[in-house]
């Protein structure tokens, strides 16, 4: 028991909680917000936190999946492609990156840093693009609903390799990648249709990339144990509190510490545009305010471009909603 109550227990039980609420509040972020959270808190190496990391969402996506799966609400068939070409390639990953580090610890945590930092990036990204896409379908009369679209079997298994590579590799991306590929393929798959499937596939997939990191980096169980503790609860807090709180702040907020961490592992890192001797903290604190300058700024120019007043409905949260109806703002402007 001492051996798992150690002096980082309840930091890392506490991040795992918040972590939680987050992901129960808005459905997204896990991995991408938990996996640098404990690389900062210094629990352990890159590679000992993406174990466990990946490990915990194995626990806690279980849930959710079977929720979805109960109403119904995935399709079985654009899962089951995504399965096919995500779990080779999550199993796979995590072999590569440590055949690429030469067997050597410190350029295998070095290399992972990289790795996560240009996922966190792509992370952020995705969500923005995910937001533009929901705004044009808004307001550009997007194809109607389709529960059950024409499969695209190619397409769609080559999103869930690259996909599985990522998450093999990082623990980042599982919701992410794979949603925004979707939501590019399957313009007219309902929101609930969306969201029940990007979690049905990502249990086998998240599976897999814990059992492969976990066959080369054993599993650290002063961090998977608090780290499980923590999420369960916040999680199920999170989804009781999430119709209650402004989650549009959130998200946005989420875009920002994402965009922050991942620059801050890149620096970490030794990339070479960020130096490779001395952290850049004024140069992560620049880029915070700077997105809190120019993000809604820039926002307000998408909206005008497509005819809305650069701020008003719809809002990020109607965007957002799964139930979010385009008839009731797409005569506006």
């Amino acid at each position: 028991m001492s051996e798992v109550i150690t002096t980082g227990f309840f930091s890392i039980l506490a991040a795992g909680f918040f972590v939680g609420v987050i992901v129960g509040l808005t459905g997204m972020g896990g991995g991408a917000l938990m996996t640098p959270a404990l690389i900062f808190l210094g629990v352990g190496d890159a590679a000992t936190v993406v174990t466990a990391d990946l490990t915990a969402a194995a626990i806690y996506k279980t849930g959710g999946a079977v929720v979805h799966a109960k109403e119904g609400s995935p399709n079985l068939t654009l899962a089951k492609w995504l399965i096919i070409g995500s779990v080779p390639m999550a199993l796979l990953g995590p072999w590569v990156i440590h055949r690429l580090a030469g067997g050597s610890p410190d350029t295998l945590d070095e290399l992972l840093k990289l790795c996560i930092g240009f996922a966190l990036l792509l992370a952020a990204a995705t969500y923005a693009l995910r937001l533009y896409i929901n705004l044009r379908r808004v307001r550009g009369g997007a194809p109607e609903a389709d529960p059950n679209p024409h499969i695209r079997p190619l397409a769609t298994l080559l999103v869930g390799a690259l996909g599985g590579l990522l998450v093999g590799i990082t623990s980042v991306g599982s919701g992410s990648v794979i949603m925004i590929a979707l939501l590019m393929l399957y313009p007219g798959l309902s929101a609930v249709k969306l969201v029940g499937t990007d979690l049905v596939q990502a249990v086998p997939l998240v599976l897999a990339a814990a059992i492969s990191n976990i066959a080369i980096h054993g599993i650290d169980w002063s961090i998977l144990v608090p780290l499980v503790l923590g999420s369960l609860p916040g999680t199920l807090l999170g989804s009781r509190i999430a119709p209650r709180v402004p989650q549009s702040i959130i998200r946005r907020g989420i875009v920002i510490v994402l965009t922050m961490s991942g620059i801050a592992l890149l620096d970490k890192a030794g990339w070479a545009p960020l130096g490779k001797e001395d952290t850049h903290p004024m140069l992560i604190a620049l880029v915070g305010v700077a997105m809190l300058v120019l993000v809604p700024f820039i926002w307000g120019l998408l909206r005008k471009g497509q005819g809305l007043p650069m701020f008003g409905a719809p809002t990020v949260a109607e965007l957002d909603d799964v139930e979010y109806d385009p008839e009731r703002v797409r005569d506006r402007g």
